[in-house]
């Protein structure tokens, strides 16, 4: 009985998961998508403001070591006071 317990908590999860709507982001009822920006023309959408920047979300560099190597001497890799 106690083996079922989790599945049966596992399974409500999963559905409950699985229920949501998907459909295009609207405001809020009685509200509205922020101003345009300074010196824009447009207001943004909202797909437009899901974009993240690139500074937000940098790449990964795909640069891997092949071998070890020696570290550089770092002036600022000082000993704890």
């Amino acid at each position: 009985m106690r083996a079922r317990f989790p599945i049966a908590v596992l399974m409500c999860c999963l559905a409950l998961a699985a229920c949501g709507k998907r459909t295009n982001l609207e405001p809020a009822a009685g509200q509205t998508l922020p101003p345009a920006p300074y010196g824009s023309e447009t207001a943004p959408e909202a797909e437009e403001l899901l974009e993240m920047e690139t500074l937000a979300a940098p790449k990964r560099s795909v640069e891997l070591r092949r071998r070890s190597e020696e570290r550089q001497d770092d002036p600022f890799d000082l000993p704890p006071e």
